[in-house]
């Protein structure tokens, strides 16, 4: 993971970048490179609050290394990421949870973090140094929101996460495949130890910072 400082808007903004190489397969919901294939590095953007582009997608791109590559957002400080491991497992976590929201919201109901925007965002990376099917992989990214949602109920904050939470998961394009990526799997277990953890240390360190 690399750590570089750029300026936009007259803001000192940081972005970390993963540098995989070929040979991984990704699957993220993050706007550049979502979806599920081969990718060959992650970057984890920061950008101002109140971020209005109305071209993300080529923004990222600017952004990245060039090549096949997943992209995230968000408006939290980069240069606090959280790393954990377990067994095998790597996660990294930027966490910035001014606004935290239920998932499930009335419908109507308006959302403090749109209007006016204000910093919160939790982007996961993860990373198994196996293969997986394709419904593992899916799987694992349930497990991941599932770690993510237990560290922030069990620090206390009154939500499942933010409305803009991106997730990336990593695997190995090659080798047998891990058919499960569920929570008591062997691997899903392992990544959603890691995730709980970073999440959770993550978690810890935003309030002394920003909810004084």
């Amino acid at each position: 993971m690399k750590l570089t400082y750029r300026t936009e808007e007259g803001a000192r903004l940081g972005a970390l970048l993963w540098e995989f190489g070929p040979g991984w397969r990704m699957i993220s919901s993050a706007m550049l490179g979502g979806g599920l294939g081969e990718r060959e590095w992650v970057l984890n953007a920061q950008v101002v609050a109140g971020y209005a582009r109305m071209d993300p997608v080529e923004h990222l791109v600017s952004l990245g290394p060039g090549g096949n590559g997943v992209g995230m957002m968000t408006a939290a400080s980069v240069d606090r990421c959280v790393q954990a491991s377990d067994g095998g497992v790597d996660a990294w976590a930027t966490v910035g949870l001014r606004v935290p929201t239920w998932a499930a919201a009335p419908d109507g109901a308006p959302d403090p973090e749109l209007a006016p925007i204000r910093v919160g965002t939790v982007n996961i990376v993860a990373a198994l140094p196996v293969a997986m099917t394709d419904a593992a992989l899916v799987n694992l990214v349930m497990t991941v929101t599932e770690a993510k949602t237990q560290a922030l109920v069990e620090t206390g904050y009154a939500g499942t996460g933010t409305a803009s939470d991106a997730v990336c998961v990593a695997v190995r394009a090659d080798g047998p495949p891990e058919l499960f990526g569920g929570p008591r799997s062997e691997w899903g277990a392992r990544t959603a130890r890691a995730v709980h953890t970073a999440v959770r240390r993550g978690a810890e360190a935003w309030r002394p910072h920003h909810l004084k």
